[in-house]
């Protein structure tokens, strides 16, 4: 069997030190060198107390060939010739395991030549991703502002792998927060409970850090760092060193100069701190796990239009049949991917019939379409309003369906959201009696300045909130106008006041609704966790609107992604018994219009 040549060339560049370098070498990390080039000569032979390394394609030792398998001294200096790297550096010699070389039907057929190409330039992309997902790269360090746990008590566990670090200060900010009945207090109270159950945990240290996932959050795999011992740090001397705010920043500081291999992150809802923080050169974040969309224009708007050749791809696959005053079709394709249940959908072409139809059905790649009924049309008025645009006709299909137990309405200020709610809350309630009351609520946030306590009772408290119920209520009141005379006015209007309550959302917990119309307006200014408490308290035969303008959130921490109504309309989309829907255009004056575009 032939041999392999004479690694002649190899070993008049390699240091002659490299044949005596033991397994305690530093290991290299080597670029990835073509197989051609590692088959030209064969791996060295070291020879460790009695182990003797014998030649991988045959089974004598590698003594019994001679001396001319042994290095020869160094030839005099020659023109450079190309050589592998791999070959450029010593290399660590491991006994422990033999060196593998390619079959030698492989060797024989393709002979490789004496030189290879040297590899430079960047890694290969194999190399680029592995170092990305690397396990063994340090998890950051996230220190936490005290009002990122005021406003989510859960923020301890969204960090997923990475661990965090609490502040004393901290600590003793939550502990001044936790009496009251605001939704601070409550928060601060629940992140003071959590911290309990973390501490409590069996075999925790404060000092080696406490699992996140001892609680039960399993996808919190980091650990929990309470600050036991003094800082040191040097912040500038132009920050007055008792602020809670700078002592936070100084732990950043000292936790990165302890730490200098992890990334130490400030999380911090306070704009001011953070931008005090990258000003000393320290990074810092906003807590962004509580927003349901990075986008505002990503909402889910409850309308979708079809594309102009519908009709033409479905022509072959539609199926379509009456059912009372209503059109069914059943069409398949690519389009019933984008469709969600009670998903409106509509098509509109010159020359064409228009459609306007719901999503009642989706089975695989097939979707049940019902037509809608008209409100535009005088005859099928609710209490006295009739639709004025495809919206607003959307919207009391949605309103008026005893099917629908959750709807969401968005839209600009003077689209008709409150004046449609409240037509279809009458109706149903004095006409239809399906429900029978009407409970109507707000957050209680004000755009200025507040104007102090207020006198009376609950209702009375809520009356300067609820200007927009006055307004629309008068506006209902009219019936067919005026006719009915100042007295038949009167009647209906203390009719309508008997029906309808108004209630403060700082009495709902606890409470429980029967076959109620519940009207939550200025939803924007709630969190989802305000969100979550009013829609559980929804009994059998109780329908919840939730109406809002995303563009005029009053309540501090609240943006369009991490307002409770977008996390409601994002979490219900698609749910057989809920309804969504962004009216788009207004209606309530061509001033009003005009205002909502330009200012």
């Amino acid at each position: 069997m032939p041999l392999p040549p004479a690694p002649a060339k190899r070993a008049a560049l390699l240091n002659p030190t490299a044949f005596h370098q033991t397994a305690d070498a530093p290991q290299i990390d080597l670029p990835d060198v073509p197989v051609a080039a590692q088959r030209q000569t064969p791996p060295a032979v070291a020879e460790t107390g009695k182990t003797k390394k014998t030649h991988p394609r045959t089974s004598e030792p590698a003594s019994a060939r001679g001396p001319a398998r042994r290095a020869p001294a160094p030839a005099a200096p020659q023109a450079p010739t190309p050589v592998p790297v791999a070959l450029s550096q010593p290399q660590t010699l491991r006994t422990s395991e033999p060196p593998v070389v390619a079959p030698t039907t492989e060797l024989r057929s393709k002979p490789a030549p004496d030189t290879a190409p040297v590899r430079t330039g960047a890694p290969s992309a194999r190399r680029r991703s592995a170092s990305r997902t690397d396990k063994s790269a340090p998890t950051r360090l996230f220190v936490l502002d005290t009002n990122v746990l005021l406003h989510d008590p859960t923020s301890l566990f969204r960090f997923e792998e990475h661990d965090i670090f609490l502040p004393m200060i901290v600590l003793e900010e939550l502990d001044g927060h936790k009496k009251g009945m605001t939704e601070v207090a409550r928060n601060g109270r629940q992140t003071s409970r959590t911290l309990d159950a973390l501490v409590a945990q069996q075999g925790g240290d404060l000092v080696k850090g406490l699992k996140l996932s001892a609680t039960g959050h399993q996808t919190a795999r980091g650990q929990l760092f309470f600050q036991t011992e003094p800082l040191e740090h040097a912040l500038p001397s132009s920050l007055p060193q008792g602020k809670a705010d700078n002592q936070i920043l100084g732990v950043v500081q000292a936790l990165r100069e302890r730490h200098p291999s992890r990334e130490v992150i400030l999380v911090s809802k306070d704009i001011n701190m953070r931008v005090k923080a990258r000003a000393l050169g320290l990074a810092a974040e906003d807590y962004e796990n509580d927003k349901t969309l990075e986008d505002g224009e990503l909402l889910y708007s409850g309308a979708l239009a079809l594309p102009q050749d519908f009709w033409t791809r479905q022509s072959k696959t539609i199926e379509s049949w009456q059912s009372g005053s209503h059109t069914f079709y059943r069409v398949s394709g690519p389009a019933v991917g984008q469709f969600y249940i009670n998903q409106f959908v509509y098509f509109e072409a010159p020359g064409e019939p228009s459609l306007y139809a719901r999503v009642t059905e989706i089975r695989d790649k097939t979707a049940v379409l019902k037509t809608l009924k008209d409100f535009t049309h005088l005859k099928n008025a609710v209490w006295g309003v009739t639709s004025r645009n495809r919206e607003q006709n959307f919207a009391l299909n949605v309103l008026m369906d005893p099917e629908v137990d959750f709807v969401t309405l968005t839209g600009t200020a003077g689209t008709g959201k409150t004046l449609m709610a409240l037509a279809s809350g009458l109706t149903q309630v004095l006409d239809d009696r399906r429900y029978t009351e009407i409970i109507m609520t707000r957050a209680t946030v004000s755009v200025g300045e507040d104007i102090g306590f207020l006198p009376g009772t609950e209702e009375e408290k809520m009356g300067p909130w609820m200007g927009a119920l006055d307004d629309n209520l008068e506006f209902l009141a009219k019936g067919d106008g005026g006719s009915a005379g100042e007295w038949g006015r009167a009647a209906t209007n203390e009719l309508i006041r008997s029906r309808i309550k108004v209630k403060s959302l700082n009495f709902m917990r606890g409470r429980t609704f029967l076959n109620k119309y519940v009207i939550i307006d200025e939803a924007q200014n709630l969190t989802p966790k305000q969100m979550k408490t009013l829609i559980t308290r929804a009994g059998p035969g109780t329908k919840i609107i939730c109406m809002g303008n995303l563009a005029q959130i009053d309540t501090p921490y609240l943006t369009e992604g991490s307002s409770g109504l977008t996390f409601a309309v994002d979490r219900f989309k698609g749910w057989p018994h809920g309804g969504h829907i962004t009216l788009a255009r207004g209606e309530r004056s061509r001033l009003a219009d005009y205002a909502s575009e330009v200012l």
